[in-house]
Parts: structure tokens; C-alpha cells; sequence
């Protein structure tokens, strides 16, 4: 395999993440890269024919991606080798009546989406992006969107009028108080659906306001995606959970130029940050009718193949990890305080939060040890609850062996995350050794 450029690996993060402020965005960059790789996009709705070596894709719901490049041994002897990850992020998403007026200001009503850090939303260069659906030839289509510019802020309340905030916390309401003002009254009535056909038009899609049937639209935050740090070593942006772990999956899967023996696939789902319960969440029908499929091309035809072809699989759950906080050391376990910069963390839970197990987690090290990587662990401490990610419904879902991973990061849910440059290269270098 070729040698990992790290510094570059870093940089094209930052530029999948900048191109992705929604899950709709980030599948249709990632769908733009596999085209560009040679992969052809299949269509749920027809029936397929694909061969061993071909290099495919499929999108559900236009939030949920899964690419594979076949083996060249039949499923059923060699499995699938998959990585897991998800598209979504919490944020703010408008309600479908959005327009509020009050106090002589215009806002839009928003909705919590996930597990939202709320304070870091507030005093921020806010814009809008997602799906706009449309009435064209006597069907609806889905447009995307992305104004790209400050529409939008969450004013913070003065600390003359909340004087006790910096001693007694922000105590936010998400109905109340994290509604973002879009305008002034006096300055002219601002229509929701005026700004969106301007932003159609911009795009090319002619429409009219009653043209507009529905919508999905994401806030977030306009500041770029940086490096920092004394040496640079840091990466400040937006969604790094779970964008990095989708870049990683996908750096990983297009370094393979020949075929495999084994199947190999990225998968990003949506709706993790929910729960999974989606037509395309990790919960859906989504991987499982994938492998199925694929499993009746490109095996014996046995009734069992698709069964053998699972037992002789594996799937990777990455998902970003807790490092360890310097100003919050004693809410982390003493002895599983992953560092930010020292590699990849493989996660674990006595109660099925995480999916590793003795089996899954001695793998994944054998894989770290070959690419010369040195692995993390993390546990969370037993007087707190834990996280969880598509890992333990994946494997549910499949009976598939299944490790959580994921590489470290501070400020996790903020609107604006913290990892670092080089764990980029080491968990995409551990992901190609797992393809390979």
C-alpha cells in the first residue's frame, strides 16, 4: 500500500466537512468523490447486475450512503469487510410553520435535533442548508440548498440582565430561548419561502412559492474549518461527529485500487444522533437488503449463502471518542483516558452501549499492531451513563462481529468540535489494513 500523507489527509477533512453542513450535503459529496474513483450509482428500485471486482454505490433517502467494492472470492467464502459511520450531527432544524414575529422581530422556530451542546449555538454566523422539495412535471423533486451566508443568530443575553450566569451556569429553554432572529419588522416582511425560491434560482430551479411542498433544513455555523495549535497539530470544525469517521471509512475504501478478496464496503448512515429508527437509519432494512443482494449475485446460490457470508463478516463501528479533558480529568475512568494525538480508541461497555468484545477488540489491535499503530482504550466511568452508536443495532441487526472505534476529540455536540491532525492518518492507515 502506498504511504499515508497525514498533513493531507488532515486537510481533505476539513474540506469534506466544509462541503457537508448537512447530511444531504454529505452524501452527495461523498457520492461525488466515488464517482470520480470509477463507482457506479445503483437504484434500489431496479434489479442489479454486478460482477466481482466492480466498484458500486447506493444512497437511501438521499442521507444515507453505502459503497462497495466486490471481492473476487463469492461472498459466501470470503464476507463482507464493512466500516460503519454516520452522516448526522446535532444541530437546529426548522419547524415546518417557521416564521415567528415578536417584540418587532422576525425569527424562524427551530427544532433540537440530538444531543445539542445549546450554549455554543448562541452569538454565532448562522446559515441555512438542506432539501427543498418541489412540484416540477406533476411529481415532487428534492432540490438542494445552501445560502452559504449569515442569515441568521441566537443572541446571548446580556450579563446585566442574567447576572448570576458566570456563577450559577446558562440555563437555556429550547423552546424559548434558542429561537434565531432572522430579521427586523421594520425592515420589511421577509418570506420563508421567498428565500427559497431565490435560492432555487441561484441554483438554476425555476419554481414558484406554491410550487414548494416541503422542506428539511439544517442550521449551521459559517466559520470555516481551521488547523491551530503551537505546531498545528489541532483541527477546529464542525461536525467532526461523525464527518470524520465518514472521511476515514471513505479515504480508506478508495486507496484500494485492486479488488480484495472480501467484499468491502463504507456505509454512513443517518439519524444515529436519534436513535436510527429511519427508513435509513442504522435500524432500517438499509445494509442487511444491500448484503442481501449482493449475496445472490455474487455467491453459490445455496439458500444458506447469505447466512455463511455473515459469519465469515466483520464490521468496524466508527464513531468519534472522548479524549480525555485537561480542566475535567476526574470525569473520565482513571485508567482509559484516551489522549488527543495518540491513535485510535477502541470502545468498550460491560452493557452492550459499544458492540466490542474480547473477539472483536483483539482484531482490531492485531490490525493496529500491522499498521504500526499503537490503540487507545475507553471505558466510561461505571457512575455515569453511557453513550452509544450503530455498532451494538448493526449487530443486532446482522449478527455480524462488530468493534467501536474512533479516534479522539474534545468538545463532542458543540457547534464546533476539537480533534487532532495526525489521528486522521493513523485511524485511516488501521481501516486500510482491515480492507486489505
Amino acid at each position: 500500500m502506498s504511504p499515508i500523507d497525514t498533513d493531507a489527509l488532515a486537510r481533505d477533512l476539513l474540506e469534506y466537512i466544509d462541503a457537508s453542513p448537512t447530511p444531504y450535503h454529505a452524501v452527495r459529496e461523498t457520492a461525488r468523490r466515488l464517482t470520480q474513483a470509477g463507482y457506479r450509482v445503483l437504484d434500489e428500485r431496479e434489479s442489479w447486475t454486478v460482477k466481482p471486482g466492480e466498484r458500486v454505490f447506493v444512497t437511501r433517502g438521499d442521507t444515507s450512503i453505502a459503497a462497495f467494492q466486490l471481492g473476487t472470492k463469492p461472498v459466501d467464502q470470503a464476507g463482507f469487510r464493512l466500516v460503519g459511520a454516520h452522516t448526522d450531527s446535532p444541530n437546529l432544524r426548522l419547524k415546518p410553520n417557521a416564521a415567528v414575529s415578536k417584540n418587532g422581530y422576525q425569527q424562524l422556530g427551530v427544532e433540537i435535533y440530538g444531543g445539542v451542546l445549546l450554549h455554543t449555538w448562541t452569538d454565532r454566523d448562522l446559515s441555512l442548508a438542506g432539501r427543498v422539495m418541489v412540484m416540477s412535471g406533476g411529481r415532487a423533486h428534492g432540490y438542494l440548498v445552501d445560502f452559504a451566508r449569515p442569515l441568521l443568530r441566537v443572541p446571548n443575553l446580556a450579563i446585566h440582565l442574567n447576572r448570576g450566569v458566570n456563577s450559577d451556569g446558562l440555563k437555556l429553554n429550547p423552546q424559548d430561548h434558542m429561537v434565531p432572529v432572522l430579521g427586523l419588522e421594520s425592515a420589511g416582511a421577509v418570506d420563508l419561502r421567498s428565500l427559497l425560491l431565490q435560492e432555487l434560482a441561484r441554483g438554476g430551479v425555476k419554481a414558484e412559492a406554491g410550487d414548494i411542498l416541503g422542506y428539511d433544513l439544517c442550521l449551521y455555523d459559517l466559520q470555516p474549518s481551521i488547523r491551530s495549535g503551537a505546531h498545528g497539530e489541532f483541527l477546529h470544525a464542525p461536525r467532526l461527529d461523525n464527518l470524520a469517521s465518514c472521511h476515514a471509512a471513505l479515504s480508506a475504501l478508495l486507496s484500494g485500487k485492486e479488488p480484495r478478496e472480501a467484499t468491502c464496503g463504507a456505509v454512513l448512515f443517518d439519524h444515529e444522533e436519534v436513535g436510527s429508527r429511519s427508513a435509513q437509519g442504522a435500524a432500517s432494512s438499509f445494509l442487511r437488503t444491500l448484503l442481501e443482494r449482493f449475496t445472490l449475485a455474487h455467491s453459490d446460490g445455496r439458500p444458506d449463502a447469505f447466512h455463511r457470508a455473515i459469519a465469515n463478516s466483520f464490521l468496524v463501528s466508527a464513531d468519534m471518542a472522548h479524549a480525555v479533558h485537561p480542566n475535567y480529568a476526574s470525569l473520565h475512568e482513571p485508567k482509559h483516558q484516551p489522549q488527543m494525538g495518540a491513535g485510535p480508541v477502541i470502545k468498550s461497555n460491560a452493557n452492550q452501549s459499544y458492540a466490542t468484545d474480547g473477539e472483536s477488540w483483539a482484531y482490531f489491535a492485531a490490525l493496529c499492531r500491522e499498521a504500526g499503530v499503537t490503540p487507545q482504550h475507553f471505558v466510561t466511568r461505571t457512575d455515569l451513563g453511557c453513550g452509544s452508536t450503530i455498532g451494538p443495532i448493526t449487530a443486532g441487526q446482522l449478527g455480524i462481529r462488530t468493534v467501536d472505534v474512533g479516534n479522539p476529540m474534545l468538545s463532542m455536540h458543540s457547534i464546533r468540535e476539537m480533534a487532532c491532525a495526525s489521528d486522521v492518518g493513523q485511524m485511516v492507515a488501521v481501516l486500510r489494513r482491515f480492507f486489505a
